[in-house]
């Protein structure tokens, strides 16, 4: 069955696209998903008891979350490196949030 895959845009945006499934994911690709079992409680925790959450929407909003952190991290350690520093802390990953949010698109 295809599998719905989070692509970032030159626009700094997120689109999915459908791919074919891997055979066995690799232990690279499971360390950078956030457990599905937790999307899927925090999901279930933004809606009525009584809505459902497909498999489909879970595993989306896995990849949506992953490669959210991936590129705020990213762009919290590009600033560390230029500030010739070492360890990423939280203001580093606001600056980040607030510096991607505010760019055009």
């Amino acid at each position: 069955e295809p599998k719905a895959q989070v692509i970032p845009t030159s626009s700094g945006h997120f689109s999915s696209q459908l791919s074919d499934p891997e055979p066995s994911s690799s232990p690279k690709e499971a360390d950078r998903l956030i457990p599905i079992a937790n999307v899927g409680r925090i999901m279930k925790r933004s809606l009525p008891a009584s809505a459902k959450v497909s498999k489909e929407s879970k595993e989306t909003m896995q990849e949506c979350v992953s490669e959210f952190i991936s590129f705020v991290t990213g762009e919290a350690f590009d600033k560390c490196q230029r500030e010739k520093r070492k360890t990423v802390n939280g203001d580093d990953l606001l600056w980040a949030m607030n510096t991607s949010a505010s760019k055009p698109t």
